[in-house]
């Protein structure tokens, strides 16, 4: 299991636009009909990744809890799936019936989407303001496979509260994501 950090997109960037195909509904859904009101986390996971299968159920946690909040939820999978089959569209719609994911699961099949983001890791997270604007990305806590820390998602549930109270974000409560790193083609 590798241990890939973020590469820490400079906070401030403008959300990029993107049409992919969200492999629950069958269609293909665009980053502009997705965000939230009051903020937008985009997410970078995959089927298979150790990291990933850990905080799944906070994942689904999260969203319940902030969705009704308006802050939206964009996950979505880059892995190159000729090389990691267990990364098919097919098979990511399986996970996310089995899991309910309550945000859709995007495939980027051309990779485009991770490398405008600055992907690096599965989990890799982007928290945007309600004007798109990158205010918080990073890890979702401090547990790690393994570590015997708790899956909490208290780094990201401190963002978004700061997002949601219209307050800054400190750059010492950024720390980057660390996962498997995006498979590329």
């Amino acid at each position: 299991m590798s241990a890939t950090p973020s590469n820490m997109l400079s906070l401030g960037t403008k959300a990029t636009n993107f049409k992919l195909l969200d492999t629950i509904s069958g269609k293909e859904l665009s980053y502009k009909k997705l965000r939230g009101k009051k903020g937008t986390l985009v997410f970078f996971i995959c089927n298979h990744c150790p990291f990933v299968v850990h905080i799944n159920s906070q994942l689904v946690q999260l969203a319940e809890d902030y969705i009704p909040k308006e802050i939206n939820f964009i996950a979505i999978s880059s892995n190159d799936v000729t090389n990691y089959p267990q990364d098919a569209p097919n098979l990511m719609t399986k996970v996310a019936k089995k899991l309910k994911y309550p945000f859709p699961y995007l495939y980027d099949a051309t990779q485009e989407v991770a490398k405008a983001y600055k992907a690096a890791c599965t989990p890799d997270f982007y928290l945007f303001d309600q004007n798109d604007q990158l205010v918080y990305r990073g890890q979702l806590d401090d547990s790690r496979p393994h570590n015997g820390i708790p899956v909490t998602g208290a780094a990201i549930r401190k963002a978004i509260d700061w997002l949601l109270k219209s307050k800054m974000i400190p750059k010492k409560e950024q720390l980057p994501s660390i996962g498997c790193n995006i498979k590329w083609k």
